[in-house]
């Protein structure tokens, strides 16, 4: 997956683990994150996405719905928005 500009002009980035995650996923997640990420690119904050901020172990990354199951977390920075992680709810916060 290359770097890519969202409509907010930050860079996106794919870290390594996410990258590995998401070649592992099933293909209709593939797909759902797609998709996601061009709703991303158009509004951030797309009611679709439940686009938030989390807490805890994952303070400082927000999550953005890729299924009802799966979500994709990302960190931003100034000027650019770097997917760290790809899971299913359980996993990535039990």
């Amino acid at each position: 997956m290359t770097n890519e500009t969202s409509e907010n002009s930050k860079r996106i980035e794919f870290s390594p683990i996410f990258i590995q995650k998401l070649e592992k996923a099933p293909a209709e997640v593939k797909i759902a994150f797609r998709q996601a990420l061009e709703v991303f690119f158009e509004e951030p904050n797309h009611i679709a996405l439940r686009n938030h901020m989390l807490t805890e172990k994952y303070a400082g990354i927000h999550s953005i719905d890729v299924t009802d199951d799966w979500r994709a977390l990302y960190r931003e920075e100034p000027e650019r928005i770097i997917f760290v992680e790809l899971g299913i709810h359980k996993d990535l916060y039990t």
